[in-house]
């Protein structure tokens, strides 16, 4: 099995599980509709396209309490495959209502694409004395979308000096250029993780959303697997890098 993640867009939460089995299933329908045919006509109709289409991935997913890698710590299974429900239940209220809410799907260094949840189906097991599962088997039908077109706010950097005091005692030694910070992590051996890169933003820029200035700076090919121990270096208002 493969370890993957899921990053829902609108809440930054982060949900890791296993791809179960080794495989993945795409399926895309081309944007066409027939074209009406006369009496008479050919056996098989013409077709028209139409543009667009719809691409498809189908996957077998573990969810598992005991896995690491996700933002959210539970001894009930549900509480990480809940989201991924409210994701197909078209629960949004409020200024977000009529936008379809996406998810992420992150797996390795080729594998980072947005979609829309259609469709999931859940196998519950591995039960505790409290009656909570702490396994679940989930299928889930992913359709592609596009990356969100509309710009994001712009992102108002703050001046090195700020950065500076934020960083103080992980900053790179004297001489080096810009503000920079060293990246921690937790856990030890296999099991250890680093720092997430939406929380340094949110932590630094008030904004978690800035990890994409970040990883954009630093060229970060994994932005939930960040080295640890490496430094990233931080974009400010000063043009300092």
């Amino acid at each position: 099995m493969e370890r993957v993640a899921f990053l829902i867009e609108d809440t930054k939460e982060r949900l890791g599980c296993m791809l179960n089995p080794e495989t993945l299933e795409i399926r895309r329908q081309a944007g066409v509709r027939p074209r009406p045919a006369g009496i008479g006509a050919q056996r098989d109709e013409g077709l028209l396209m139409t543009g667009g289409g719809l691409t498809e991935l189908r996957l077998d997913l573990l969810f598992d309490v005991g896995l690491s890698g996700s933002s959210v710590a539970t001894e009930d299974v549900r509480s990480l495959t809940g989201p991924i429900w409210r994701l197909a239940e078209n629960r949004t209220r409020g200024p977000g209502r009529g936008r379809v809410p996406q998810v992420r799907f992150i797996w390795g260094k080729h594998w980072n694409i947005p979609g829309v949840v259609a469709a999931v189906a859940e196998r519950l097991d591995r039960f505790a004395p409290s009656g909570a599962p702490q396994r679940s088997w989930l299928r889930m039908r992913l359709l592609r979308t596009e990356s969100p077109a509309a710009p994001s706010p712009a992102l108002v950097l703050p001046g090195p000096e700020v950065l500076a005091t934020l960083t103080a005692g992980r900053q790179r030694p004297a001489g080096s250029p810009g503000v920079a910070l060293t990246v921690l992590g937790s856990g030890s051996g296999a099991g250890r993780t680093s720092e997430r890169l939406d929380a340094i933003a949110g932590r630094m820029y008030g904004d978690p959303g800035a990890w994409r200035a970040i990883a954009a700076v630093n060229r970060v090919d994994h932005p939930l697997r960040l080295p640890v121990g490496g430094d990233l270096h931080l974009p400010t208002a000063g043009g300092g890098q």
